[in-house]
């Protein structure tokens, strides 16, 4: 095995999903029409959510930087990998794998604050009603927002500076389709228990206190309005079902990758797949399709367009 650090290093070796060159073909095929999709999808939610004054709440604010988060989500590994479905050597250099390290970590972690800024929302808009415009102003949306980004920039920094830390040893192959921590930490020259422990420590504190935390609240909510009326405790649960959804969706995949790792190639490489790709796609259909907001909201904007079109 030969040392090298950081210096010494210009590319890696991206073993991608697949050696087989016919299923790389159909990989490529699905993976452009779902990367199209998630930008397209959340894209037409940012523009609802913006031109539609209807929607110009604290919810729909937090939703539309919910689907901006989420196209850069996507956006960190799946244009990389779609286009190494076409190639037959897959390589990433040094910069660029670093900086998918980085803005997975970054973007990921703040998304699963904005999660937490989301359920704070509803347990103000449910429990608190009368106070809700109040708390929930501009000003604060604006501020937690900005937190989210906040702790994602200091968590990523953190990962960043341990793994660059590393000196690396040949061959410098990647068994997955972008750069991971744990996997570059799997190519040390030294022993890297420690920092294992320390990387699932760093993330265990976001994702595993996050979690917690919307699983608290989300509890609370349904329990308080279960305790006024039956009515309310359906139509609360019809509220929270679609961001429980999207929570779950987010946090399982991260838990069993970096907090509590079952080091399973296949296993690994399904759930990075599910939680950068799948994720990003389904959220715009789980809260369009159970939010009737977002659904007259569409049909207010077909219809402006199709007069448009009429009367030129």
């Amino acid at each position: 095995m030969i040392g090298m650090n950081e210096s010494m290093v210009s590319e890696f070796v991206l073993l991608g999903l697949s050696h087989s060159q016919n299923l790389q073909v159909l990989l490529f095929v699905i993976f452009l029409i779902l990367y199209l999709l998630i930008v397209l999808g959340n894209i037409v939610i940012m523009i609802l959510i913006t031109i539609d004054r209807h929607l110009h709440s604290p919810m729909y604010f937090l939703l539309a930087n919910l689907s901006f988060v989420d196209i850069w989500l996507s956006s960190v590994t799946t244009p990389k990998m779609v286009t190494d479905f076409l190639r037959e050597h897959k390589t990433i250099s040094f910069e660029g794998c670093m900086s998918q390290v980085f803005f997975a970590h970054c973007i990921a972690a703040g998304e699963m604050v904005l999660l937490l800024v989301m359920a704070y929302d509803r347990y103000v808009a449910i429990c608190k009603p009368l106070h809700y415009f109040n708390i929930m102003n501009l000003k604060r949306c604006t501020g937690l927002v900005l937190t989210s980004w906040t702790v994602g920039f200091v968590h990523a920094l953190s990962q960043l500076v341990a793994v660059l830390q590393l000196p690396l040893c040949d061959p410098l192959e990647i068994d997955s389709f972008f750069c991971d921590m744990p996997l570059v930490i799997k190519l040390a020259c030294t022993d890297s228990h420690d920092l294992d422990i320390l990387m699932n420590a760093d993330c265990g504190i976001v994702v595993v206190s996050c979690f917690i935390m919307l699983l608290i609240s989300y509890t609370y909510i349904l329990l308080t309005v279960r305790r006024s009326s039956k009515a309310g405790a359906s139509k609360a649960l019809s509220t929270c079902t679609a961001h429980i959804t999207v929570v779950l969706l987010l946090f399982l995949p991260c838990i069993f990758i970096y907090v509590w790792p079952l080091n399973i190639t296949w296993l690994d490489k399904f759930l990075a797949v599910f939680y950068s790709v799948v994720t990003p796609l389904l959220n715009p259909a789980i809260y369009t399709l159970r939010n009737k907001e977002i659904k007259n909201a569409l049909k207010r904007l077909k219809s402006s367009f199709m007069n448009h079109k009429v009367n030129t």
